[in-house]
């Protein structure tokens, strides 16, 4: 059986062509207004929040690494709206610091160079976060787990098998 896809998809020159002629929306394209979005920080205080993505990467000032987090509100207002945070990784504060943040998020490693291979268990991690402004910088911290999306097997989960239990026992 011979694909044809590949083949119907390419010009007179050997390249690819678009499936699609978007060419008769050119004009409209060209007077589209482009909206200038500024959006405000969200407010100083305590929200509870998904880990939406987290990726190791280099920081583009120094090259150095660090851990960069996307975090969304799930709780208690401004939901849906993004929260950032970065860990830098180039001194021991920093390391202390993420370290503290990953054993928030309920990942115990015992060496750093193992983060690689467990990052994407932080992802889908419920996380309660202060937001606090000082001048123009806005800094998030790390409270405390709410639900690490895992099965307990290390007590992460702790309070929401007592509070199942306490459930149990009090109907």
């Amino acid at each position: 059986m011979t694909d044809h896809t590949d083949q119907e998809n390419e010009n007179e020159n050997g390249g690819q062509c678009d499936p699609f002629d978007l060419s008769q929306y050119d004009e409209d394209f060209e007077n589209a207004p482009v909206e200038e979005h500024d959006f405000e920080n969200v407010p100083d205080g305590k929200y509870q929040v998904v880990v939406d993505r987290v990726e190791l990467t280099a920081s583009k000032t120094s090259d150095k690494p660090m851990l960069k987090w996307t975090l969304k509100i799930i709780a208690p207002n401004h939901v849906g709206r993004l929260l950032w945070r970065n860990n830098m990784i180039a001194s021991p504060d920093n390391i202390r610091w993420l370290k503290n943040d990953l054993y928030t998020c309920g990942l115990t490693i015992k060496k750093l160079s193992e983060l690689p291979d467990s990052i994407e268990k932080l992802l889908d991690v419920k996380i309660e976060v202060t937001v606090r402004t000082r001048g123009e910088n806005q800094n998030i911290y790390f409270n405390k787990l709410i639900d690490s999306g895992r099965p307990d097997t290390d007590g992460a989960n702790i309070d929401r098998e007592m509070d199942r239990h306490a459930e149990e026992v009090f109907r």
